[in-house]
């Protein structure tokens, strides 16, 4: 989710220089618009999705919500099907440019942002769409764009941490949110996937989607907090994130909300895909584990607000501030089911403020991006790493 793919994500504030204001850039050709359209666009339609799949779960449904949600959803639906187009264009356009991206060491983290956005509105479409396309062909939409992004988000899940692993050593303090976009993607999976179990037939198909669901689950859950631990570490030992990066701090809250979710929804799925026995089981596990996750949430969420206001007069907007969105969505999410399993009114009055803060953001952030491609700033070449 950041355009200045030549920025260091590391250098904190205090070592970073003021470079001077560019002016507005004007688009020459019209194929020059995809030159830098990277994999973190996605995380518009993540950021929009997930206001109307956290409307359609909260515990208070006043009139009007659903059908604000549906007018969202297929806005997300809409900015999914431009910005894909677009991402393809950019591919046959500028190959050179695409295959950079997948180098990099910041930008290539965001390839998890794709299959992320599939699942959202894949979610969007079975939740909310069903009431204007049907459930059939509800089902059918989502159980394409979830297979699609399940595919892709395994995929990421291997390959963006292998290149890691084999390719230039990062430095010490080169941890940031952004590592845990292509680590996240199954988690989405496991929870959109209990969504889709109760629509396979009986017998085998549900208990294979069922363990599936929960073996993806386990495989990103210790691949992020693995990946926590060392973006914590990062931030007491050398401080906050450059400037332009500082909105990726809230990312850490994406899985964190995300695994509270998943875990409450396929307990949800779970009585009717496994014997009763690891049903019950499966939701006394889906309380405690999700309760002490979301405690670490708000945890989170209160340091992210702190380091944030700290910096507000001096971070500049690129797509990073797509941050401020999705994970704080997932925190809804995550309350909204626990409300459900618990009856706790603690939980219904967490999902209801964070929904509003939610919405909150992506009113600022949408506005901003829409002025910056309105003036060619999201359209520019990636700026210099700072002296």
């Amino acid at each position: 989710m950041t355009t200045t793919l030549h920025r260091s994500v590391a250098r904190s504030p205090r070592t970073v220089t003021r470079s001077p204001r560019r002016a507005p850039v004007r688009v020459e050709r019209p194929v020059d618009a995809f030159r830098h359209i990277g994999p973190n666009w996605f995380a518009v339609v993540m950021g929009t999705g997930i206001i109307a799949t956290a409307a359609a779960t909260l515990p208070v449904q006043p009139h009007g919500l659903r059908g604000a949600a549906t007018v969202v959803w297929v806005l997300a639906a809409a900015l999914l099907v431009v910005i894909t187009g677009a991402f393809a264009a950019h591919w046959v356009r500028h190959p050179e440019a695409a295959r950079a991206h997948g180098r990099h060491p910041v930008m290539s983290h965001f390839y998890g942002a794709p299959p992320m956005a599939l699942m959202t509105v894949g979610a969007g479409t079975l939740l909310l769409g069903s009431d204007v396309i049907g459930m059939s062909a509800a089902v059918a939409v989502d159980w394409v764009l979830w297979s699609s992004g399940t595919v892709l988000g395994l995929l990421t899940a291997v390959a963006i941490p292998y290149r890691m692993i084999t390719g230039q050593r990062p430095q010490a303090d080169a941890a940031f949110g952004g590592w845990l976009m292509p680590v996240v993607p199954p988690m989405v999976s496991a929870a959109t996937g209990a969504l889709l179990v109760p629509h396979l037939p009986a017998g085998q198909a549900r208990l294979t989607m069922m363990l599936g669901c929960l073996a993806m689950f386990g495989l990103s859950l210790i691949a992020a907090v693995l990946t926590i631990t060392l973006i914590w570490s990062r931030l007491l030992h050398f401080g906050p994130p450059a400037k332009e990066a500082v909105a990726t701090v809230w990312i850490v809250l994406g899985p964190l909300g995300q695994a509270v979710t998943a875990a409450g929804m396929l307990a949800n799925a779970a009585p009717s895909a496994l014997p009763e026995l690891y049903a019950k089981g499966l939701l006394a596990f889906s309380v405690v584990f999700g309760v002490a996750t979301w405690g670490f949430a708000m945890l989170w969420l209160g340091l992210a607000m702190a380091v944030t206001l700290r910096h507000r007069t001096v971070m500049p907007f690129n797509l990073t501030w797509w941050g401020f969105t999705f994970p704080v969505g997932t925190c809804v999410t995550g309350s909204s089911v626990l409300f459900a399993h618990t009856g706790a009114d603690l939980f219904a009055i967490a999902a209801v403020a964070l929904y509003l803060m939610l919405v909150g953001f992506w009113v600022l952030v949408a506005a901003r991006t829409l002025s910056g491609v309105r003036h060619g700033g999201l359209l520019r070449p990636p700026a210099p790493v700072p002296a």
